[in-house]
């Protein structure tokens, strides 16, 4: 029987499917649901040392003899401490030892009770990784708990290997052991050139991953965001053959359309897939990402040079330590073509609904104006978004890889971006921003080695308009002024300050003279359009686009 608390079994579940099988163990009271459970677990052998720096010491020597992952597992407070000297060993000799403690909640540290410190982060100057397991107490907090095991035991065998932490808080009651077989989780594999007989061979890494993909009938690819040529065009359209490709322009070239799909496919179980393969970084896509998550059964590969773990979509099998180019090189042929048919016929009724939408004068508009004339007149030029709708109206109609500063997705910094890129730049460097965006980094107009070549289109429609979609906020009354930012700012002051040609536009057909003149115009310091909306009107004739979609696929037009 083991113990009932529910982090100490998935610990010790995946302990033994990451290959444990052999555990140094000190006594104390805290540490006992976690002693308890690697006493009974019959794949793990157990040996009892009382002092924790001889311990740790004693648990480097099995590791120095059998090559793989060795437990020691200590109590709360001081006995952590005792460890370090091991730990540190362990770190220049690059052996994958594993430093378990058991802590008390995180509600009473430093609350004068009877052995609490700060333990997660007391080794990190030695350790490669440390986690503090949740206690679960939902589907999703499990799934953290889970992921989190894996990232510490993945990481202790990485590359040259080193030794990691896994802090398990634990409430009383300890000591009831009523489980009688511990829970079947789910192991992150690691495919790596050092855990695959030190070759470099991509095929020889990706292989047993290869091998669950010739068992898949729904395989999808998924490209985040990456920088600009890393996957050639003709990679992407060859996977396009026998693969959906989810991908948008900060991975490609050209409108991505993927949000536009996700509306068309809605909650139809039909097209979910079975197998994911992920390469890049972030999706902008959050309907993407709910749709992919949704696919709980699927296995899904992430491959990075990094192997490093990210589990976007909750379900992921594993991680392959390769170029993304070269892992998807391997996975020609082992595709489904009838599967990836379906989806395409989607992404060609999108593209030519985009085609056929005429949005009034928005914001929308404005983004559509810019890109159709940069495309005819400027092809040559670099186009940066802000975050927030920004993005998400270039992703609509971008012919070119989108510059966005997606990893983390904050408001800050994008106008700064663009024109650092702009000072190194021989060609037009374009930068379409949002109003609180743009006058949050309004400092980064307040330097005297810009050029012409930078050309900002500032979308103002007075709040931040994307938090206008959410129904519920609009019971709040801190709606309009709080959430939303609502102002009455403009940039002609700021461009005058610092020398930037200004123009504006609160209309079609004066947006549209002033496209041509924000494109064509030569001069030797920047330029600023700005286009003065209303938030309600643009929130309307974006939900408008995509709502037609529907219309489209009910209506059946080819």
């Amino acid at each position: 029987m083991y113990s009932n608390k529910e982090n100490v079994n998935v610990l010790t579940a995946l302990l033994v499917k990451h290959g444990v099988r052999y555990a140094v163990v000190c006594p104390g009271s805290r540490n006992a649901p976690i002693v308890h459970n690697l006493d009974v677990c019959p794949a793990i052998t157990c040996f009892p040392v009382t002092d924790e720096r001889s311990a740790g010491f004693y648990a480097l020597g099995i590791c120095q003899q059998s090559g793989s992952p060795v437990v020691v597992c200590v109590t709360s407070g001081t006995a952590l401490l005792n460890v370090a000297p091991a730990i540190a060993e362990a770190a220049y000799q690059h052996l994958p030892l594993v430093l378990v403690s058991a802590d008390r909640p995180r509600q009473w540290i430093g609350q004068l009770d009877g052995q609490t410190l700060p333990q997660p982060g007391a080794l990190d100057l030695f350790v490669r990784r440390t986690v503090d397991l949740p206690e679960p107490h939902d589907e999703e907090s499990h799934w953290y708990c889970n992921r989190l095991v894996n990232e510490a035991l993945i990481e202790a065998q990485r590359g040259s290997q080193g030794p990691v932490h896994i802090n398990v808080p634990l409430t009383e009651p300890l000591y009831d052991f009523t489980i009688e077989r511990l829970p079947e989780e789910r192991r992150i594999q690691l495919l790596s050139p050092l855990s695959s007989h030190g070759t470099a061979d991509c095929a020889a890494v990706v292989h047993p991953m290869l091998e669950r993909l010739d068992l898949a009938s729904r395989p999808l690819v998924v490209v985040g965001q990456m920088k600009p040529d890393s996957l050639p065009q003709g990679e992407i359209d060859r996977l396009r053959q026998e693969y959906p490709v989810f991908i948008e322009s900060l991975g490609d070239q050209g409108p991505s359309l993927l949000d536009e799909v996700m509306e068309m496919v809605g909650d139809e179980e039909q097209f979910l897939p079975d197998f994911i393969i992920y390469v890049g970084d972030t999706l902008v896509s959050k309907r993407a990402k709910a749709f992919l998550r949704h696919a709980k059964a699927a296995e899904c590969w992430v491959i990075n040079p990094e192997g490093e773990v990210h589990d976007t979509f909750m379900n992921m099998t594993g991680v392959i330590q390769a170029q993304p180019r070269d892992g998807l090189a391997q996975i020609t042929g082992h595709g489904n073509i009838a599967y990836a048919r379906i989806w395409k016929s989607l992404f060609v009724k999108a593209k030519r609904h985009l085609h056929d939408f005429h949005p009034d004068y928005s914001q929308l508009l404005a983004v559509k104006l810019l890109e159709e004339r940069t495309k005819l007149q400027d092809p040559s030029s670099v186009i940066h978004y802000a975050n927030s709708m920004s993005v998400r109206l270039g992703n609509i109609f971008s012919w070119h890889h989108i510059f966005c500063n997606r990893g983390v997705n904050g408001i800050e910094g994008s106008l700064s971006t663009a024109a650092g890129y702009s000072l190194v730049s021989k060609e037009n460097v374009y930068c379409v921003i949002g109003d609180l965006s743009f006058f949050y980094d309004q400092n980064a107009l307040w330097n005297q080695n810009l050029r012409g070549n930078l050309r900002i289109v500032l979308l103002n429609n007075g709040c931040g308009g994307i938090f206008s979609k959410f129904d519920g906020l609009r019971n709040s009354p801190a709606r309009a002024n709080l959430v939303m930012a609502s102002h009455h700012t403009t940039a002609e002051g700021i461009c005058r300050e610092n020398d930037i040609l200004y123009f504006a536009a609160d209309h079609a057909v004066a947006l549209d003279n002033l496209m041509d003149t924000l494109v064509s115009t030569e001069v030797e310091r920047p330029v600023l359009l700005e286009v003065f909306t209303d938030a309600e009107r643009d929130m309307h004739v974006y939900q408008e686009y995509n709502q037609s979609l529907n219309t489209w696929k009910e209506n059946g037009k080819k």
